[in-house]
């Protein structure tokens, strides 16, 4: 059987990130490649510590944490999906991580380490949007946690990404940069299809 892809999607809070997943994925099993939403923090007894630990837990214990609940979801739900040959698309993974906890003071390299036993994504998808459309977006639909509280992470979020997608890059990891500013979502989700089936190993 044809291993699974996956596909990660990752950026600023508000860029709407879970809104375009959730539709790449319906369009990914409209055009017959079997595709499974997740998250990270993972909806697991980890992720689910992380995700509302984020004023409790800081720095590197944070980190960890974060860490731990990646390394639990791929055991449980990622590297099974993808050996029964399902694309895997999963809303935040290792790029989020070596944004947030740089911003939380932790150093980059032992992020890096941290989430070195990971899998890579087969593509990795950036979603920017304005800042200004940003505040805006997360001013209606609220703080999702810590890093959401403080209105001048948005700026540093878009910078740091950035620089993420431009390392995975040279990485050798398939990068797709999308903005979801103007763009609305199904030319935004039509364009990762694309990109999907253009890759070496994607299913036929």
């Amino acid at each position: 059987m044809t291993r699974g892809l996956l596909v990660t999607l990752d950026g600023p809070g508000g860029a709407g990130k879970t809104t375009l997943a959730r539709r790449a994925a319906a369009l990914l099993d409209r055009a017959g490649v079997p595709a499974d939403l997740t998250t990270q923090p993972s909806p697991g007894p980890i992720g689910a510590l992380a995700r509302a630990g984020t004023h409790q837990f800081h720095g590197h214990a944070l980190a960890c944490l974060v860490a731990a609940d990646r390394y639990h979801h791929l055991d449980t739900h990622i590297r099974p999906a993808l050996a029964a040959g399902t694309t895997v698309i999963c809303d935040r993974y290792i790029a989020s991580s070596l944004v947030f906890q740089a911003l939380d003071g932790v150093d980059q390299q032992f992020v890096t380490q941290l989430n070195r036993h990971a899998d890579s994504p087969d593509l990795a998808v950036f979603l920017t949007c304005g800042q200004a459309e940003l505040l805006r977006r997360l001013s209606v639909r609220g703080s999702h946690g810590r890093f959401e509280d403080d209105p001048g992470n948005s700026a540093k979020e878009i910078v740091r990404y950035r620089a993420v997608s431009a390392a995975f890059a040279s990485q050798g990891i398939s990068v797709l940069e999308l903005d979801s500013t103007t763009s609305d979502i199904d030319s935004l989700a039509s364009r990762i299809v694309t990109a999907v089936r253009a890759l070496p190993s994607a299913p036929t």
